[in-house]
């Protein structure tokens, strides 16, 4: 059993943050799905992984590398107004998990 676990009502409040209609017994199927997903990740953390070199690819091909340029796509106004609420440039969410 996972250490930390999502209740329905969780589920349901992620639902409604990210704008997707999730019924009743949907919540019930992801709530079941998300804490398989995370009790599969703490089952991960518990494999001793010291000494091991971080990979970055099985095959060992290198991969594209283009300049790391933090950009706004050059339509904030047009983003934003997906918003429900938005300050300074930046979409306004209520805390979802403590």
């Amino acid at each position: 059993m996972a250490k930390s676990e999502i209740d329905e009502a969780t589920v349901l409040r992620i639902a409604h943050l990210a704008r997707v209609k999730v019924t009743a017994e949907e919540a019930k199927s992801l709530q079941r799905e998300l804490n398989g997903i995370l009790s599969w990740v703490e089952e991960l953390n518990a494999i001793p992984t010291d000494g091991v070199e971080p990979l970055t690819s099985v095959g060992g091909a290198k991969l594209h590398m283009r300049e790391d340029v933090v950009t706004d796509g050059n339509k904030p106004a047009d983003v934003l107004k997906n918003a429900p609420k938005s300050e300074d440039g930046f979409f306004l969410v209520p805390k979802v998990i403590e």
